[in-house]
């Protein structure tokens, strides 16, 4: 068959628009780029994306385009020339060092790969029992040792959250630079190091973002890929430093940038984390949405070698969710997460997927038998205090049995 053309017209999926912007905008600067170095043409390109933040391209610098363009006629002394000159002699260079590292990322990226394939086919069939679930974040004074640990599960404590957000009235981006905000009265750096003594089967992580911080809505908002990184990478490895912690987790469940964007910074964060041994362990936490699944799956795409658990939320399915339709649901986020360890989970605060009254062990007995149970979450032990910690219990010797 031949290639068919794509129509020309407004996209209406909010995401997809986005992603499209993102690809295409990257595409044109890049030609642009080559279009200046091959004919030795200046240019400028100012495009606005559908949330209105500003790109740009200007070679050899943004004042020499518009001097320009503004008075073409007008010659440059000898100064302005050999000032150009030379800018655009340190262009060529820069662009040089910019493809040697690309290149060496990409060798680093697919030897990384060629590891975590060899680690899958190495690893034995046995029943993973691993056990997560998210703590601090809604100042209920739980403590680590409330939580019931049973010796034969693999046991993860997920602090909940850092965020890069100021903790104001009117909180505002810090740009990567991430700021502890779980109840860290009760879950501080001492009770790390004494629940991991006691028990050496525990490992505690921290994850990114959330939902929201004083009521408002936490957005994924880099100013620049680089500053964003470099903030991240600072902030973060203070607090695993401080805490000893093990991993962290990718929870950011609101975005004001491209899905590609969201990509590349978080794929270079995790590529650093894992790269200097800052953390052992990665995941991300998705759910099926429109407006988060896109970014994730960009993620994905490209760095999911780099991740470790996938810790979907399928409690923010519809309440009343089905063990039927939640094995549907589940296979649908395996196949969208392809390679990967999808574990299932469920919420004690009264959130909606399949709960355990309805089926939810049942569930987990199926997929354990088809040997795809990599493990459970739950959210969060903040909510099942009240309840005295049954599911945790049921859900650890479930695993346990296996």
């Amino acid at each position: 068959m031949g290639r068919q053309k794509i129509p020309i017209r407004k996209i209406q999926k909010e995401a997809d628009c986005f992603a499209t912007f993102s690809k295409r905008r990257l595409g044109l600067f890049k030609k642009a780029s080559e279009l200046c170095a091959l004919c030795n043409i200046d240019m400028g390109i100012l495009v606005y994306s559908p949330t209105g933040k500003p790109f740009s391209f200007f070679h050899p610098t943004m004042e020499h385009v518009v001097n320009q363009f503004q008075n073409p006629n007008k010659q440059l002394d000898d100064s302005s020339r050999l000032r150009y000159a030379y800018i655009r002699s340190k262009i060529v260079q820069l662009s040089q060092v910019l493809d040697n590292l690309s290149d060496q990322i990409e060798v680093e990226i697919e030897r990384d790969k060629l590891i975590a394939d060899k680690n899958k086919t190495r690893c034995s069939k046995a029943p993973e029992k691993i056990f997560r679930e998210y703590i601090g974040a809604e100042d209920n004074n739980v403590r680590f040792s409330d939580v019931p640990i049973n010796p034969d599960v693999d046991f993860h404590f997920i602090l909940s959250f850092t965020i890069d957000y100021t903790n104001t009235a009117s909180p505002k981006s810090t740009n990567g630079d991430f700021r502890v905000y779980w109840d860290s009265e009760n879950l501080n750096p001492s009770q790390v190091s004494a629940i991991k003594s006691k028990h050496s089967n525990v490992k505690v992580a921290m994850s990114l973002a959330g939902d929201t911080i004083n009521n408002k809505n936490v957005y994924f908002n880099p100013t620049s890929i680089s500053s964003w990184v470099s903030n991240a990478i600072h902030s973060i490895t203070k607090i695993v430093n401080e805490y000893n912690l093990d991993g962290i987790d990718i929870d950011y469940e609101h975005f004001s940038s491209d899905p590609d964007t969201f990509a590349e910074c978080m794929g270079r964060l995790i590529f650093y984390l894992k790269q200097n041994q800052v953390v052992s362990f990665i995941s991300i936490a998705p759910y099926e949405d429109d407006s988060v699944q896109p970014y994730y799956l960009a993620l994905w795409r490209k760095y999911g070698h780099l991740i470790d658990y996938v810790n979907f939320q399928f409690y923010a399915y519809e309440k009343g969710t089905s063990v039927s339709q939640f094995l549907k649901y589940f296979e649908t986020q395996k196949s969208n997460y392809y390679g990967g360890k999808v574990l299932v989970s469920f919420g004690t605060d009264g959130s909606g997927g399949l709960s355990p009254k309805n089926g939810f062990f049942e569930a987990c007995s199926i997929l354990s038998k088809q040997g795809k149970l990599h493990g459970i979450f739950i959210w969060s032990a903040d909510d099942s205090k009240k309840a005295n910690f049954k599911y945790e219990k049921q859900s650890q010797d479930f695993l346990a049995s296996l």
